[in-house]
């Protein structure tokens, strides 16, 4: 039975109006100006509405060669259903203002065999922005090409989960017709998000969230889970796909292929100077085939 998840978000978060979210997209691209390449095999990408994090996400979108990829498993955070798991769609077709994506269901009863997953309510999936925030670009980039996604909304994991869902997924990291694009904004500072860490010796407040950024940047790139679980634990840094990430990691730990994450682009939705501010970061990554 098909069950399509709708673009809740569109009209809101980003334009429903198709052609002009294709130009939208079309210019942000350019703007990156970015050379496609097979070796790119995931990427990590902000999550926010357009007019905040288009420009940024393009960074990470941008880099895809889309000829011989054939599913996007996509890995996004849950904003507001509490599950210890991570959970798999029941739709069998993700909607977008500029065309839909059919859901694998072969890989999703494959990974609902392992007992693992809990299935997601379509009310759960719909309310939930983190993957949707992809899908325009994943639409757009794989446009006139045959490709499934995967989606997997990652609850408040464990450390111990985190490692055996990364585990659990490595394999598919090592098929390079799977693509795999993992939400996450960075730093979200300000009273409002409950997080003030400044460290004075950068200057400014938006300087001390960038260094502060860019340490767990920095971190992901060497691509040691354990390190970045520190970092989180030492500095309560607010990046909201720290689940998806982990287990990106671990995935890229467990996997024979041997894919470097390297960021690309790193911004701030505006500079805090004084701690009446607020500001939320976006960063974008693709992880490539180290050859």
């Amino acid at each position: 039975m098909a069950t399509v998840r709708r673009a809740t978000h569109a009209g809101s978060w980003y334009t429903n109006n198709a052609s002009r979210l294709e130009e939208e997209l079309d210019g942000w691209l350019r703007a990156a100006g970015l050379t496609k390449s097979a070796d790119v095999r995931g990427v990590i990408a902000p999550h926010a509405g357009y007019s905040y994090s288009g420009r940024s996400a393009a960074f990470a979108f941008g880099n895809i060669d889309p000829t011989n990829i054939l599913r996007v498993f996509l890995l996004g955070p849950s904003h507001h259903y509490y599950t210890p798991k991570c959970a798999l769609t029941r739709a069998t077709t993700y909607s977008t203002p500029i065309g839909d994506l059919p859901v694998d269901q072969e890989v999703i009863e494959e990974l609902k065999a392992t007992g693992k997953f809990e299935m997601m309510d379509l009310r759960v999936d719909e309310a939930e922005h983190s993957m949707e925030m992809h899908l325009p670009y994943l639409a757009k980039v794989f446009k006139g090409y045959e490709v499934k996604v995967v989606p997997i909304l990652v609850g408040a994991l464990s450390s111990e989960s985190e490692a055996m869902y990364g585990s659990l997924l490595a394999k598919y990291i090592d098929d390079p017709k799977n693509f795999f694009s993992v939400s996450s904004d960075f730093c979200h500072w300000g009273s409002r998000f409950s997080y003030t860490y400044y460290d004075k010796k950068h200057g400014s407040i938006y300087k001390s969230i960038e260094a502060l950024d860019r340490m767990g940047m920095e971190i992901i790139e060497t691509g040691d889970a354990d390190s970045f679980k520190r970092y989180l634990q030492q500095y309560e840094n607010t990046i909201c796909g720290r689940h998806p990430i982990s287990v990106f990691l671990h995935m890229l730990k467990n996997s024979s292929t041997k894919i470097k994450i390297g960021f690309l682009h790193y911004e701030q939705s505006s500079q805090c100077k004084s701690s009446r501010d607020s500001s939320v970061s976006y960063a974008s990554a693709a992880a490539k085939v180290d050859n």
